[in-house]
């Protein structure tokens, strides 16, 4: 028997550092050793090819179910199995409460779902849309326990909607358990009272959405979300920043000390 259960030799191994030509030797299915004639129970000759680490895409959406019913995201074997041919090894989707059921019950299910179809690692944030008693007080705290390292919040869309109390409810249960906060940032009210004119006016082309939501409702609601983090000293991230104006008001967060991190996704730097 080898030392290792697989040694992958003569690749060029691409760190953060720099790249190399070495042997990688794996055992329980992580990478145990970089070195050279390493001695392996199996081995895989990857000369001529680059050896990178598996990506992890902590922002996607399999087979995530709707609140009236079906599902309209890919589902796990279709995006996990794109995503593998893309050098992705981890994906991290969302498990998505619907206001009235139980977080624990539908966490189960999402499981269910990734363990029948994901082929590759898997891990859930947890959307949060109706922080009752038992759920701000039980089954978060247990969800982070089991494993769970982040919940999610919106701050706009009816079906989602948490309004600042609520929101404040979640941020203390995430600072009780230890998980990080992740939010969608958008003034609720306001991008209803202007899409209420907008249709009123006849206004509904495509390119009247922006106009439904310019960059002053997204710096609000940040501004505001980053406040109410700050009150409760609870880490969140700004999921999908869209605007100059909004990464400055995380950079201004930051300096003072708050701890928020802002994400942009492709989309969002070419719509």
């Amino acid at each position: 028997m080898g030392e290792y259960e697989l040694v992958v030799r003569c690749g060029t191994v691409v760190t953060g550092s720099g790249m190399f030509r070495a042997d990688v030797g794996i055992r329980g299915g992580r990478i145990a050793a970089l070195g050279e004639k390493l001695d392996g129970a199996r081995s895989l000759d990857a000369g001529g090819l680059l050896l990178l680490p598996g990506g992890v895409d902590t922002h996607c959406h399999f087979e995530q179910l709707q609140p009236g019913g079906g599902c309209d995201e890919e589902s796990f074997v279709s995006g996990s199995t794109s995503a593998l041919a893309g050098g992705t090894t981890t994906a991290i989707t969302f498990s998505a409460q619907v206001k009235g059921h139980r977080i624990r019950e539908t966490l189960t299910e999402y499981h269910r779902r990734a363990a029948r179809g994901a082929m590759i690692d898997y891990s859930f944030h947890q959307i949060v849309t109706d922080p009752s008693d038992v759920v701000v007080r039980e089954e978060l705290l247990e969800i982070i326990a089991s494993g769970i390292r982040s919940l999610k919040v919106f701050l706009t869309y009816d079906p989602l909607y948490l309004d600042d109390r609520q929101f404040l409810r979640v941020l203390a249960a995430a600072r009780r358990g230890g998980a990080l906060v992740t939010v969608h940032c958008e003034n609720h009210h306001a991008i209803a009272w202007r899409t209420e004119a907008l249709l009123a006016a006849g206004l509904t082309a495509p390119k009247y959405h922006a106009w439904s939501r310019p960059p002053v409702v997204e710096r609000e609601a940040i501004y505001r979300a980053i406040a109410l983090a700050e009150l409760v000293d609870q880490p969140i991230q700004i999921f999908h920043v869209s605007c100059a104006e909004v990464a400055d008001e995380i950079a201004r967060a930051r300096a003072r000390g708050v701890k928020v991190w802002g994400e942009v996704v492709p989309l969002r730097r070419t719509v």
